[in-house]
């Protein structure tokens, strides 16, 4: 093997103990520096943090009205999602024995209910994620996938995981309602409610991030858990005062409302899955709309999937203290491999493709550093299927101050990039920005590659470049032009 390609074993130069058990020596708990009511307390933290998604994605989903005037059903969307997410990261703990989460991709679900059911049913939009994640599987498995992942430059990988903390950070301040969009074109972007933070959601966000805040300050373990916990009490508590409702009502917009979830203790606690939209999928897309469109479709899938799963597994091994100095993690190789079965999966139970969560790095941040935590995140997504009503008691306010402490974390990165050299600074600058300005990784991914490609090689060190780089770059070109080559196609 190469020596420019990582062995699929831990990389590690620290001498590492010796196992206590059997589970202690199958994940390298006590190797990485964890122990087990770590990567418990990990897990829970992961999943307090990722819990919002049941909820999040069938909004999302059954937002959408397909070509033959479908739309798919929440309550199944809310089970499928619990499902896949918590076989997919179980899955993902066993194989890769990483501390990333998996669960349904935001910018994909997204995609799918505002692009593309404009032009195939629901079962062939699916179709198109599993061909996504057959895709990705074989990249993986033939090695390309890991070879781009090696010609990233490790300026750029720590780039990426600058500008995921900055992004994880801007969605727990806009989930928060501590940013807001103004509705203007400048500025685009306000503080709270016409320039206050005095709602209550917000002030129990802020409240809970000084608290968080302080208590990781104070190195308390279960800091982040703590936190959590705290200002979900206090959201009931107030909720059970005020009444404050949700933010978007029959009536109309609740201004000073929660935005996603009202923190109360539900009057039904159980409630049993239907698992009805297992295996809906359809290829017909390939008829429906010409072969050169779907593929198309599944270009744009493939990219955002590829290089969101890239940056974040990146951001969270930095973070976690398990990347070397080339960027590379333990199981490399499976975690590419199993990250495409979680499209596949997604797409066979139409919760659309499941992917690695930034959201695990408050679990990391709480001490997870092995797959024995995504076992724990895993386990209560499949109880949380049965438990949808409980698991909406903790408002996304209070799940955004984990997110922000998490990204200020990851934001420590930066001090190992030399900016010095202008070459190196702008394409970093670029991928830490376009992030969280755009709402995308894959976005700030390609706008770092593209101006690494063009800018060091116009400064004369276009030798120092990997060819793959130079191919990945121009394929970023082609996904940034996407709509006027859709628009030809179609």
């Amino acid at each position: 093997m190469s020596s420019t390609i990582p062995t699929d074993e831990p990389t590690t130069d620290e001498v590492a103990a010796p196992p206590r058990n059997a589970l202690d020596r199958y994940f390298g708990i006590t190797e990485r520096g964890s122990t087990l009511t770590g990567e418990i307390r990990g897990g829970v933290v992961t999943f307090v943090t990722m819990a919002y998604i049941v909820i999040l994605n069938p909004i999302i989903l059954s937002s959408g009205t397909d070509v033959a005037g479908n739309t798919l059903d929440f309550l199944q969307l809310s089970a499928v999602t619990g499902l896949t997410a918590g076989v997919m990261t179980i899955l993902f703990g066993l194989v890769a024995r990483l501390p990333f989460a998996f669960a349904a991709g935001l910018g994909i679900n997204s995609f799918l209910a505002v692009s593309v059911v404009g032009q195939v049913t629901w079962p062939e939009a699916m179709g198109l994620v599993v061909v996504n994640g057959l895709v990705i599987v074989l990249l993986a498995a033939t090695g390309l996938r890991r070879l781009i992942f090696n010609a990233v430059p490790i300026q750029l990988k720590l780039a990426i995981t600058v500008g995921i903390g900055l992004f994880i950070a801007f969605i727990g301040l806009v989930d928060a309602g501590f940013v807001t969009s103004t509705g203007t074109s400048s500025p685009p972007v306000g503080l709270g409610v016409d320039g206050s933070v005095a709602t209550v959601p917000t002030l129990v966000f802020v409240v809970t991030l000084l608290l968080t805040g302080i208590l990781v300050a104070r190195k308390v373990k279960g800091g982040i858990l703590i936190g959590l916990v705290s200002g979900t009490v206090l959201a009931v508590v107030l909720e059970a005062i005020l009444k404050i409702g949700p933010k978007f009502t029959e009536d109309g917009v609740n201004p000073g409302g929660w935005s996603l979830s009202v923190p109360q203790v539900p009057s039904q606690w159980v409630s049993l899955p239907d698992l009805s939209l297992v295996g809906q999928v359809s290829f017909g897309s390939f008829e429906r709309i010409g072969v050169l469109a779907a593929l198309m479709l599944v270009f744009t899938l493939v990219f955002t999937n590829f290089f969101d799963a890239m940056g974040t597994m990146t951001g969270l091994s930095e973070e976690a203290g398990l990347a070397d100095r080339k960027g590379d993690f333990p199981r490399l190789k499976s975690a590419l491999i199993v990250e495409g079965i979680g499209a596949v999966a997604g797409g066979f139970t139409s919760s659309s493709s499941n992917t690695v969560f930034i959201e695990s790095g408050s679990g990391i941040g709480e001490g997870a550093r092995t797959g024995f935590a995504n076992v724990v995140t895993g386990a209560l997504f499949l109880i949380a299927m049965f438990f949808t009503p409980l698991v909406s008691i903790v408002p996304s306010e209070v799940a955004a101050a984990a997110l922000v402490i998490v990204g200020a974390m990851m934001m420590a990165q930066i001090r190992h990039v030399d900016l010095t050299d202008f070459s190196v600074l702008l394409p970093v600058f670029l991928t830490v920005t376009v992030m969280p300005l755009t709402y995308s990784i894959a976005n700030g991914i390609g706008a770092g590659f593209v101006g690494w490609v063009v800018v060091r090689s116009l400064s004369g060190k276009a030798r120092e470049i990997s060819p793959l780089l130079w191919i990945v770059a121009a394929g970023f070109l082609v996904f940034f032009a996407r709509g006027p080559i859709e628009a030809l196609f179609a």
